[in-house]
């Protein structure tokens, strides 16, 4: 497969989550709450789940767990607010 044919499957593959209604969701520089604010989702946003990793447990709408979403570089949302329709791992870890 080509890098070209790579990447335009990566990029079809790739679904957006809806983060829990009403939420506005702080989005942090690591997996936990210890790390620095980078920005504050709006209400109704959509994430992309790049890969996932374990980190301070947070409860949340959608339950209570350790798991946490990267949706950008250096940008990481609890698993709690993000419905992603599994209580666990539904991206690759975060090497």
């Amino acid at each position: 497969m080509s890098v070209e044919r790579a990447e335009e499957a990566s990029a079809t593959a790739l679904h957006y989550y809806s983060v829990a209604p009403g939420v506005r969701l702080n989005v942090r520089s690591g997996p936990g709450t210890s790390y620095n604010l980078v920005r504050v989702l709006a209400v109704g946003a959509k994430v992309p789940v790049f890969c996932q990793t374990p980190g301070t447990t947070v409860s949340g709408p959608y339950g209570t767990t350790n798991v946490w979403d990267n949706i950008n570089n250096g940008e990481y949302v609890s698993d709690a607010y993000v419905q992603t329709g599994s209580d666990g791992y539904i991206a690759p870890r975060c090497g």
